[in-house]
């Protein structure tokens, strides 16, 4: 294939729109507003449990049931991914989380605030994600060149290091001088704009003829096999799995650390969380400006292993080593954004376009039902050992679960063998 050709196609093989980074900027200026409020949202309702709580069970529900429903749902959400219109999708889950969060702040602006109704709206706010995810990663390979592929993943989370420097401190400085009703208000308006971005671009629709007919469970295990024929994929996303375990329970159980272990108050609090997000825009913003390189594999390797060890020397800091805990903190922060946007590189490239909306949705879902487990186990034994004890054991096990892929040819194959046997031809693409 000639050069000029080439530089026509987009990641996943099909015609690159032609004004591609318009496109771009459309549907991320809007998201970038969305995951703002919505960081902003997020962490005014966590700070309300650990204030009025005070207990690590609590917030380890709390995590779950943000992340339960989205990862039992996840596989139906990328089914409808390969089914449906990808960017239809994603302004339908925009358009509920906006509803849903005005309607929150209506109930606490009308003196119903209460556990049970932060819980709901937790929940509802998962179930939304669990199809705006599968359908906006498997939409990006179509939409952007292959080499920009990695840049464009890593874009997410530059953009939630950028929420997280203002956003904590937002989010608290409403909750604390107008009310909670005040932070939901602002999520919603940040839906609204996201769904303004959407409206402005067009996605294509993918069709794939082996969908027909079938029952969505089908389709879903169409997605599975997909995975499997894969065995570096498959073995990868085990490993993944196994580490968001571990992992997950790291920045649910942030509040606490700070709040019980430390000493601290929302503040401080969100001082640390800001401090993870400056480090993490500035490791976003040199693997953008690098490009990654070419071995992925390890970099996501490193990332999960140097993590391991912030966990493990975080442990180990006394409750007057607050500031030693920030720069362990900025190093996380820097690590961590050479973790998401190559490892979704990788498995974008190693999966065909019409199956792209089942395999994230799957990877989806068996990272986020992993959490739960952890989460569970993480609040017994932080309750049980304290929350320092907890950080310093799950720093040993990451480090562990993160060298475990060295020793997989496949795993380590997985950047030189991007499967083109099942790249969707151009003619199974039709413009929405």
């Amino acid at each position: 294939m000639s050069e000029q050709a080439t530089a026509e196609l987009a990641a996943s093989g099909s015609p690159l729109p032609a004004n591609w980074l318009a496109v771009i900027a459309f549907i991320w200026g809007g998201q970038a507003m969305s995951i703002i409020t919505s960081y902003a949202a997020g962490y005014a309702a966590i700070w309300y449990i650990t204030e009025t709580t005070g207990s690590a069970m609590m917030l380890s529900i709390a995590a779950i049931v943000s992340v339960l429903p989205t990862g039992l749902l996840s596989p139906f959400g990328g089914v409808l991914a390969d089914r449906f219109n990808r960017r239809t999708i994603m302004l339908v889950s925009d358009a509920s989380v906006g509803l849903l969060s005005a309607v929150l702040g209506v109930i606490i602006w009308l003196g119903q605030t209460n556990l049970p109704i932060i819980m709901v709206v937790l929940g509802a706010r998962a179930i939304a994600q669990a199809f705006h995810s599968p359908a906006m990663t498997a939409a990006m390979p179509m939409l952007v060149p292959d080499k920009h592929l990695l840049r464009i993943n890593s874009l997410s989370q530059l953009l939630w290091s950028v929420a997280g420097i203002g956003s904590p401190v937002l989010g608290i400085f409403l909750y604390t001088t107008m009310g909670l009703e005040a932070v939901m208000f602002l999520d919603a308006g940040g839906a609204v704009l996201a769904c303004v971005g959407l409206i402005l671009v067009s996605i294509p629709t993918v069709r794939d003829a082996d969908m027909d007919g079938k029952h969505i469970l089908a389709n879903m295990a169409d997605g599975f096999r997909a995975i499997q024929r894969n065995r570096g994929l498959f073995t990868l996303m085990g490993i993944c799995t196994v580490a968001m375990i571990i992992y997950l329970p790291f920045g649910s159980l942030f509040p606490l650390m700070v709040q019980q272990h430390f000493h601290g108050d929302g503040y401080m609090a969100a001082m640390s969380e800001a401090t993870f997000a400056v480090a993490m825009l500035i490791g976003s913003l040199v693997l953008m400006a690098w490009g990654g390189g070419r071995r992925h594999v390890v970099l996501v390797i490193l990332a999960g292993f140097i993590s391991g060890l912030v966990g493990l020397f975080s442990g180990m800091l006394t409750s007057d080593m607050f500031w030693i805990f920030l720069v362990l903190t900025a190093i996380w922060g820097f690590v961590v954004a050479f973790y998401g946007g190559p490892l979704m590189t990788i498995i974008q490239r190693n999966s065909s376009n019409e199956k792209m909306g089942r395999v994230m949705g799957l990877f989806n879902a068996v990272s986020l039902l992993a959490s739960p487990i952890g989460l569970a186990i993480a609040g017994v034994v932080a309750e049980g050992t304290g929350i320092a004890r907890w950080y310093l054991i799950s720093g040993v096990l990451l480090c562990g679960i993160s060298v475990v892929g060295l020793f997989f040819p496949a795993v380590m194959a997985l950047d030189r063998t991007a499967s083109e046997a099942d790249k969707t031809p151009d003619e199974n693409v039709a413009q929405s």
